[in-house]
Order: C-alpha cells, then sequence, then structure tokens
C-alpha cells in the first residue's frame, strides 16, 4: 500500500439497546456498521426470510418433489470455485435427507468445459442418463446448455444467484434472487445459500404433502457448516440473513458438528476448530478447496464434501494441501509479472496510474487470473481484469474482473458489450467480480472500449484510496479479554467488515521474516511491556523509523497461546 494512503475513521454512534454485558467497544463497532440492538447484531436462524418469497420456488418445489416421488434421477451439476463445491454437496446431501434415492452429481473441468453448464458439458453428462437437472451456482447466463438439456428430454431447474441478462434461460424453473421483480429481500445469498432455501423450501411441501412419518421432517442444519464455507468464500455481502446462516454455519464448525471432510480441511490447515472464524473460512479452508477448481479438477473438493470416510478425507485433505502450495506458487510468479508491467507502465508514464487496467501474459494459468486481478486491484485501486489462455496455446482468452467498492463491474462489461456487440463472446458475474472470454486478436479493442468504459462511469472520488477505521483502542481495550469478544462478534465479512483500528505506537524493536513480513513489538503509554505485531507483506527495505500510525486488527496470539494478543498491521506510516 502507498503512504498516500488516508485512514479514515468512522462517524462514533451512541444509543442501542444492547446485553447487560455488552462491552462499549462492541456497541460502538456495531453502531458504526448501522447495528443498533444484540438481535440485529447476531441474528439467528428464527430470522431467516422466507424461502416462499423466492420467485420461482413453487416451480421448483414441485419439480423435485415429483421426481423424488417418481423415484427418477437427479443430476446436480455444480460450478468449479468454492461457492459451486459447497452447493452441490449441499445439494446432493439435502436432497437424499429428503428422501431422493437416485441423485448424481457433476461438475464442469475449468480446462475442458469452461465456465457453467455449456453443450460440449451436457453431451458428457448424457451418459448419466438424468430426468431432472438441477444447476447450482451457475446457470443463468447457461442459454446455449439449458437448451441442449432440454433438447435431451430432460427437465431443467436453474438455481444460481448471478445477476441475469436480458434473456433468460429456457429452463423449467428458476429461483435467482437477482432476477427482475423478485420479492427475496435479501440480494447476497450465495449460490449455495439459493439451493439451502430450494431444500427448505422442498421440505415444508413435502411436510404439508404427508411424506415424512413425523410432523417436521428431516434437520437440514447439519448442512450449515457447508453453507457458511461457501457463503464466506464467495466473498458475498453478510448482510443480516447471511450472517445468521454463516453465524449458524460456525457453530457447528467450532463444536466438531461438521463434515468429515471439512474437518479435515481444517486440520491440514493447522487451524483449531474450536476457535475457528470467518476469516479463517476465507484465508484457509476456501483458497483449499477453490486450488482443486483452480489447477486441478473440482470434482475433488466435490469429493472430499460428500465422503463420509475420515481417511479418505484425510488423503484427499493432504492432497488438496499440495495444490494449494503448487497454486500460491502459480499466483507468485504470475503476479510478479503483472507487478512488472504494471511498474513499466507507471513508468513510461510518469507515475499516473491508469483509471483501469487490462492485463496478460500467454504463459499465465486461467484458473489463478482472479487471484491476481484481485492482488493487482489492491495494489492499484483501479477495476482490474487478468486474462490467459483458456488452454496452453490457445487464442481464446478467458478473463477475470475485479472492482473497487462503488463501481459495478458486471454492469460494465455488460454495457462494453450493448455499445460493441460481438466483442466480447459471454461474461457474468456480480458488482466486485465478473468473469469474460474473448479472442486474443479482440483483446486491444476490449482494452480500450472497456477503459473507455470506465472513465465514462467511475466517479473519480472512489479512486482516493481511503482505510475505514474504528478509531483508538486504549490500553485497557488491548488486551485478551477484547480480542476475544471481537473474534466472537462476528462473522465479519463482505458488508460487515472486521473491526480495524488505529493508533501511534513507538517500535521497540523490529525484524524482518521470510524477506517479506515485518515484526514489531511496540509500545503505548500507560502499558506495561510490549505489544507483538507483524505486518504480512510490509516489508519495503526501509526502517520503520521510531514512532509509527498503524492500522491495525486485534487477535488473540495462537501461536504463543494463553493470553496473549497480537496486533496484525494492515498498513503502516513512519511518523
Amino acid at each position: 500500500m502507498s503512504d498516500a494512503l488516508k485512514i479514515v475513521r468512522r462517524e462514533a454512534v451512541e444509543g442501542g439497546q444492547w446485553d447487560e454485558g455488552t462491552l462499549p467497544l462492541l456497541r460502538r463497532i456495531y453502531a458504526a456498521r448501522g447495528v443498533r440492538s444484540q438481535e440485529q447484531a447476531q441474528p439467528k436462524l428464527a430470522q431467516l426470510h422466507a424461502p416462499e418469497l423466492l420467485g420461482g420456488m413453487q416451480a421448483a418445489v414441485e419439480l423435485l418433489a415429483a421426481a423424488i416421488a417418481d423415484g427418477r434421477r437427479i443430476l446436480i451439476v455444480g460450478d468449479f470455485d468454492c461457492d459451486g463445491a459447497t452447493a452441490c454437496a449441499v445439494g446432493v446431501r439435502g436432497l437424499r435427507l429428503l428422501g431422493a434415492r437416485d441423485v448424481v452429481h457433476a461438475v464442469p473441468n475449468r480446462m475442458v468445459h469452461g465456465y457453467g453448464l455449456s453443450p460440449s458439458l451436457v453431451a458428457e453428462l448424457a451418459a448419466l442418463q438424468p430426468d431432472l437437472l438441477v444447476t447450482v451456482d451457475h446457470g443463468i447466463a447457461c442459454h446455449a446448455g439449458v437448451a441442449a438439456a432440454k433438447a435431451l428430454g430432460w427437465q431443467v431447474l436453474v438455481t444460481d444467484h448471478h445477476l441475469p441478462g436480458e434473456q433468460l434461460p429456457a429452463a423449467d424453473a428458476i429461483v435467482d434472487p437477482n432476477l427482475g421483480g423478485d420479492a427475496f429481500p435479501s440480494k447476497a445469498l450465495a449460490g449455495v445459500g439459493v439451493i439451502f432455501y430450494v431444500l427448505m423450501a422442498l421440505r415444508r411441501h413435502l411436510r404439508q404433502a404427508g411424506a415424512f412419518a413425523d410432523d417436521k421432517g428431516p434437520d437440514l442444519t447439519p448442512l450449515l457448516d457447508l453453507v457458511a464455507v461457501g457463503t464466506v468464500a464467495d466473498l458475498v455481502v453478510l448482510d443480516d440473513n447471511n450472517r445468521a446462516l454463516v453465524a449458524a454455519g460456525l457453530r457447528r464448525l467450532r463444536a466438531g458438528q461438521c463434515c468429515v471432510g471439512l474437518r479435515a480441511l481444517i486440520e491440514a490447515s493447522g487451524r483449531d476448530a474450536r476457535r475457528l472464524s470467518a476469516s479463517d473460512i476465507g484465508f484457509a479452508l476456501g483458497p483449499r478447496l477453490n486450488a482443486a477448481g483452480r489447477l486441478e479438477d473440482m470434482a475433488l473438493g466435490i469429493e472430499l464434501l460428500l465422503t463420509e470416510d475420515a481417511a479418505q478425507a484425510r488423503g484427499i485433505a493432504a492432497l488438496l494441501e499440495e495444490i494449494n502450495a503448487e497454486r500460491r506458487a502459480v499466483q507468485q510468479s504470475m503476479t510478479d509479472d503483472a507487478e512488472l508491467a504494471v511498474s513499466r507502465a507507471l513508468l513510461a508514464d510518469d507515475g499516473h496510474r491508469p483509471v483501469a487496467a487490462c492485463l496478460f501474459d500467454a504463459q499465465w494459468h486461467p484458473g489463478v487470473v482472479g487471484l491476481v486481478a484481485s492482488k493487482m486491484k489492491d495494489r492499484l485501486h483501479r477495476p482490474v481484469i487478468a486474462f490467459a489462455p483458456a488452454e496452453p496455446g490457445a487464442q481464446a482468452l478467458r478473463g477475470s474482473a475485479r472492482s473497487i467498492p462503488g463501481f459495478h463491474i458486471r454492469d460494465a462489461l455488460a454495457a462494453v458489450d450493448a455499445r460493441h456487440p460481438g466483442l466480447i463472446e459471454r461474461f457474468g458475474g456480480h458488482a466486485m467480480a465478473a468473469g469474460l472470454s474473448l479472442p486474443q486478436e479482440r483483446l486491444d479493442a476490449f482494452r480500450e472500449a472497456f477503459e473507455r468504459q470506465v472513465l465514462a462511469t467511475l466517479d473519480p472520488a472512489l479512486l482516493r484510496q481511503q482505510l475505514l477505521s474504528d478509531g483508538e483502542l486504549s490500553a485497557a481495550e488491548l488486551d485478551f479479554r477484547h480480542a476475544e469478544a471481537l473474534r466472537l462478534a462476528g462473522p465479519w465479512g463482505q458488508g460487515f467488515p472486521e473491526p480495524l483500528f488505529d493508533g501511534h505506537f513507538e517500535v521497540v524493536q523490529w525484524r524482518v521474516l521470510k524477506e517479506r513480513h515485518l515484526k514489531l513489538e511496540l509500545r503505548l503509554p500507560g502499558m506495561a511491556g510490549a505489544l507483538n505485531a507483524i505486518h504480512f507483506g510490509g516489508w519495503t527495505g526501509n526502517d520503520p523509523g521510531r514512532h509509527v500510525h498503524l492500522a491495525y486488527r486485534l487477535v488473540g496470539d495462537d501461536y504463543r497461546g494463553g493470553s496473549a494478543i497480537q496486533l496484525i498491521v494492515e498498513h503502516c506510516q513512519t511518523v
């Protein structure tokens, strides 16, 4: 991060209705996020929006109920990211819980089929002879794939959360909270959340039809560990509804009530399940599952989430650990290439950052371009699209786009597509992330059209990089009690950011770890002893100085254990 970055403190807000034991620090943090009561701060499953509010739900449950009653084969088709894998596992596990006797699953291979339900994937799936095909975490943009499935006589149910285009696929039923006019209050459901909602509605439908021996039907809460992992990993906004789902899933994960696959993944990542947080999902579990889809085949990740064999789960988790290590190495190499390209461009343009960046290298891996785009978006604080050949030597490119807050990247691609028909072959995504494909010979024309679109529509104020801080912590608040309260007060994530603080410290000692990270010992007036802090990737080659202004997170120090704490530094500026 550049020293030009500005730290802005959130506005202090008082009031609200809180339990007597709620720490003043938590009241302040919640209030700054628009939360004014304990019930709103940590929503429960009982507060979830009703499944019936989702458009298309009645048609969806009728399709599924008929297939279950007739013993027909149901094929769940997932996607090759963490959300798609967990959604696939939830669909398979949930339908079996609800009485489906013939449920199979499949997932496209990124290198072979590309994204979503393509005609080539449908041709391969014909051997499974499904009666009903259910997409999870994709499908809303898969017109040709849905048409191919329908031409084979299959019924098709699309469950998705991505933004639709002007035309919808010709499926028998579609459930997507982002369809135009859909009444569902939360538009932030991940793909795994959508299929979980379909299962809740299906259980109610079957219960009313007298399909269960008791009045309730099967318990679906054992699926919430998967719902939590997919929701956090997909970086959707953690609104009240999603926080209720994630919090319930985290409780199961911490209690050891998760599927054997996630238990093995937690062990392989070196995390303590009893202290698991949403950030552990985002930085440890999600990347390991995603690695399978990026460099290998997400079928491996789904197998992990469906197995009941603990030994098999440990073996797959160990393999995913190896794949993830390879992914990190590939990502670092690609990011270094991107950094070099950007540095050259900045030098050529007197240090002026472009309004947006389109990056391409013929040697890059298509499974990792999203991570490179994200890293460079953070580096430049600009919308970034990274491209790679769809396969080695191919002229077809796959791109992954990442945006900054306030600029809707999927809408920008739609505008380019509308103004230049045929320039983009296909695209889809969200406000902050999107994917696209186009031939290499059109890359320069696309780059020009995209940068022109960004220049015309992006508010220049959004380009001023800021860190929002929850203010200063007193010496009395820099302790394990407050660190633990912050950890348990989440789940934190997109739209409900983890607390970040700032303040001045004296540097007692510092050293460099692994040539990249800055380890600090700090002193604050009024505190006995020094504070441990670490700034990952913070070594710039320069002495940090005697006094620094830090933006940091307060966490328990798992390495030292006990009541030790640590500051995780996000920004360090010499003062």
